[in-house]
């Protein structure tokens, strides 16, 4: 995109009464925001929705005074700036009907032939929420996975240092300009960030943390990603918007279940009960539900690390298909000293954990 088009671009975001979605009606209709604004009074009345107060808006040339003043910190502090009909805009974003006209962003983030998931959760995150964040992550490391989430406390920069740790992409979506970091005390972790993905934002350099940000920011982590994972939750707070969200887009939310007694797994037990997401126990519940397929050598070392979360039943049955290849669930339940309706349970598990595979007439197979 040239200079002079995203400054209309960025001119056509300050006009009142203009948001993403009816941007995008003026530019489907026009395909440039240079000819928007060169559009006579007529040929904007023609469209739906547009009306004399918003055309008399786009007349408003104190707008280009502020586009350019952003021009000039885009350009003099090596920002990037991804339009939404872009090749490198994020994929799944593009479908988001109310998703950012322009998104800016610092780093290295490449989206290209990537799988994307959103990590979210309290800012008072627990020891079982942390030892869960990190290994949910390091499971999933042999796929590459990009870790999105806000940069925020809690289960937010825990992911994304597991993610760093792990040599995996990761960004921080920020409810502010590029020109600040929120919080403070996470100024720390900015270089490693961006060295490993970076950041991203649709606020201008001079939009700071207010909290109405930080709910407009929640449907890029939603519509972003090809999941969204809620380590933690009080019944309350962010990032069961962000999961309602996921759902109003049509994406898969994962929630990780707690003791009923325990104040930050009351938002996820919640989201299970009322199947607004899928149990999450592991990182095998994940590739399962969304059917990612994984290369021979991505399978070997999944298993490998999900085998210390096989119970013992589970680990004796997976020996025994190990050993003797594809089985009758019948023989596999004689062989092994099982009842039949404990090893359809106990397989069950397995599958869910990616660990077996069910094959017609009741044959199973280790993984």
């Amino acid at each position: 995109m040239n200079d002079t088009e995203l400054l209309h671009l960025l001119a056509l975001l300050k006009v009142d009464g203009v948001g993403d979605i009816v941007a995008k009606k003026l530019l489907n209709h026009f395909t440039t925001a240079e000819n928007i604004f060169k559009a006579k009074a007529n040929q904007l009345e023609s469209i739906d929705g547009i009306g004399r107060v918003l055309i008399k808006n786009l007349k408003d040339k104190l707008v280009f005074n502020l586009a350019e003043a952003e021009l000039k910190f885009i350009k003099e502090n090596d920002i990037n700036c991804l339009f939404y009909q872009d090749e490198k805009y994020p994929d799944r974003l593009k479908h988001c009907i109310d998703g950012p006209i322009l998104l800016f962003t610092s780093g290295t983030i490449d989206f290209k032939n990537r799988k994307v998931i959103s990590i979210v959760g309290t800012r008072e995150i627990t020891s079982y929420g942390t030892e869960f964040c990190k290994k949910f992550i390091e499971d999933l490391a042999p796929l590459n996975p990009i870790i999105v989430s806000g940069f925020a406390y809690g289960v937010d920069i825990v992911a994304h240092k597991v993610a760093m740790d792990l040599g995996l992409q990761t960004i921080g979506v920020v409810a502010h300009g590029l020109n600040q970091v929120y919080p403070k005390v996470h100024k720390k972790y900015v270089a490693k960030m961006e060295q490993n993905g970076g950041f991203m934002t649709e606020f201008w350099s001079n939009s700071n943390p207010e909290k109405e940000n930080f709910v407009k920011r929640n449907r890029i982590v939603a519509g972003i990603s090809e999941a969204t994972i809620v380590i933690e939750s009080a019944e309350k707070g962010g990032s069961l918007i962000t999961a309602n969200l996921a759902n109003d887009y049509n994406r898969d939310v994962f929630a990780v279940p707690g003791r009923t007694s325990d104040r930050f797994s009351q938002g996820c037990n919640n989201l299970i009960k009322t199947q607004k997401a899928h149990l999450l126990t592991s990182a095998a519940d994940l590739i399962y539900i969304l059917n990612w397929e994984l290369k021979q050598d991505e399978t070997k070392v999944i298993q490998k690390q999900l085998f210390v979360s096989l119970e013992n039943d589970e680990q004796k049955i997976y020996d025994y298909l190990q050993k003797n290849g594809k089985q009758l669930l019948d023989v596999i339940a004689l062989d092994c000293d099982f009842p039949v309706f404990r090893i359809s349970s106990i397989l069950l598990n397995m599958e869910l954990k990616g660990v077996v595979r069910p094959l017609p007439g009741k044959l199973f197979e280790a993984v």
